[in-house]
């Protein structure tokens, strides 16, 4: 296991602490998610969540965002549009590199890094943060959909834009300094390496690893189809195994129902096992159990502000 970098030490965390962000992705894609996450926020049950800006059900979002600035409520940077009956567009329009042929951000990363500008890349992660703003939230921090910026798949990566943007805002960024426990690809974590190098010169805070569980549910349409049971204790097991530092573990939590069934294409059941679990008193006992600490990104932002203004920098 990789030695955690000095964030834990640098945000005031006792010797040795093993710290999570619990986080729910999609926020503003379907009211479904966004009925979840808002009960989740409310409830204490997740950490942070992070809003779709070009979706559809954004505006509920974002009203929500806007009037609980106490929350910790960030931007999920969209170059992706994944659903085959579900899509949405780019704030900055169509007339881009951005879109496929029906007008819509393409379905999947590999489009994305063949194909998109970085001019037009740098103004749309802009706009969608600059749209939250304007609505109103006091966004603590940014991440990436489907990891369309990272480069992961081809080795063209967004990065840079997207910590330019960050650090214009005084935003930390979720990019992880390790692999531990999600692979051994070396390559990747030069990659990682790189990437970290690239966030720490341009003063943008990031986090030691980022899990998460399957996004699928597995066997799904079979008799031996994941139970909740399984998801739960699966779950369990990653937390118990969270090392030293500081880790997110994100998840996507909505409401199985009748409009999620109609927007996505698989999967609605595992969406709705994870707001299950997210307020599973089972889970709640193993954190505790643990011993590990809750922590949020506006804890990030705050250190990276103030080390900016150490620097001199007025915000």
């Amino acid at each position: 296991m990789t030695a955690p970098s000095d964030l834990a030490d640098r945000l005031g965390l006792p010797p040795g602490a093993r710290a999570i962000i619990l986080n729910a992705d999609d926020f503003g894609m379907c009211h479904a998610a966004n009925t979840a996450i808002m009960d989740l926020l409310t409830s204490g049950s997740i950490d942070s969540s992070t809003v779709m800006v070009p979706c559809s059900w954004s505006p509920e979002a974002l009203a929500f965002a806007a009037s609980r600035t106490d929350l910790d409520i960030g931007v999920h940077l969209v170059l992706t549009s994944e659903w085959a009956r579900y899509r949405w567009r780019p704030l900055t329009g169509t007339a881009t590199t951005l879109v496929d042929d029906a007008g819509f951000f393409p379905t999947d990363v590999l489009s994305v890094e063949r194909n998109a500008a970085d001019d037009d890349v740098a103004a749309e992660l802009a706009a969608q943060v600059q749209a939250a703003l304007d609505a109103g939230v006091d966004v603590t921090h940014l991440d990436n959909h489907m990891g369309s910026v990272y480069g992961l798949v081809t080795g063209r990566g967004f990065l840079q834009p997207v910590f330019e943007l960050a650090a214009r805002h005084g935003l930390p960024f979720r990019l992880p300094r390790s692999m531990d426990g999600v692979g051994e690809d070396s390559a990747l974590q030069s990659q990682l390496d790189a990437a970290a190098t690239a966030a720490d010169a341009s003063g943008v805070e990031i986090i030691d690893r980022l899990w998460s569980h399957p996004f699928e549910l597995l066997r799904e349409g079979t008799p031996d189809e994941e139970t909740y049971a399984q998801t739960r204790d699966g779950f369990i097991a990653l937390l118990r195994a969270v090392p030293a530092g500081v880790t997110e573990i994100y998840l996507h939590p909505m409401v199985d129902d009748d409009e999620l069934r109609a927007a996505v294409d698989f999967s609605a059941t595992k969406r709705g096992y994870e707001l299950r679990l997210l307020k599973d008193p089972a889970v709640r006992q193993a954190i505790d159990d643990e011993g590990l600490v809750r922590i949020g990104w506006r804890d990030l932002r705050d250190l990276q502000r103030g080390r900016d203004l150490q620097r001199g920098d007025a915000r």
